[in-house]
């Protein structure tokens, strides 16, 4: 299923992942802000709206509003502490998912639509890696991945392929918010799966 793979929550905290299957909720979260702001939550929070227009060079009034959207998705809440204006806000779950198939057509659409939006953002982020890394020391330019790979596979083992990756991604999740499980020397580093069917590659059948 689609999923979000950006700066998860410490494993047992909060539920790993959130379903989104409400049309109403796909097109609320594909506002490039309000993934933005979950992002944030999860990495960088609790904060609250005057935090967040920090972070995001937004306005306050603007953040408190896309938060207070969020929250009556059940993508945020209000976390315990402040006041007023200053209350803080925390992610609701680790990871957000929604549907990749759905027979309803206003369910499909607006999961295609989000799916959309978020692969968007990914490019935006995956160039402005590119931009930078030259700043960054050999070891890690040498060590970052940028490649793809053309493999033939049946729609069972595409399925088993991302089972398997997420199972050997899902030991390093705790360290995202307990600093004592890191190795010296760790960074934060996004890991982006893309897997499709590509039909822009001829498809010859075996005889």
């Amino acid at each position: 299923m689609p999923k979000e793979i950006i700066d998860p929550e410490p494993e047992g905290e909060r539920p790993r992942s959130i379903r989104l299957t409400d049309p109403r909720a796909l097109r609320a979260y594909a506002h490039p802000l309000r993934m933005s702001l979950v992002g944030l939550l999860r990495s960088s929070g609790p904060f609250t709206a005057t935090r967040a227009a920090e972070l995001t060079g937004e306005s306050v009034a603007s953040c408190s509003y896309h938060l207070r959207i969020l929250a009556k998705y059940g993508l945020v809440e209000e976390a315990p502490g402040g006041r007023g204006r200053e209350k803080p806000w925390q992610a609701t779950a680790q990871y957000t998912e929604w549907p990749e198939y759905s027979e309803d057509a206003s369910i499909a659409q607006a999961a295609d639509a989000l799916s959309a939006a978020v692969a968007e953002q990914y490019f935006e982020r995956v160039t402005r890696a590119m931009a930078n890394r030259q700043r960054l020391p050999r070891e890690w330019q040498e060590a970052e991945q940028f490649g793809d790979s053309l493999l033939h596979l049946t729609h069972e083992e595409l399925a088993d392929l991302g089972a398997r990756i997420d199972a050997l991604l899902r030991p390093y999740e705790a360290r995202a918010s307990d600093p004592s499980l890191r190795p010296e020397g760790a960074r934060p580093v996004s890991v982006l799966r893309i897997a499709y069917l590509d039909l822009d590659v001829p498809d010859s059948e075996k005889e």
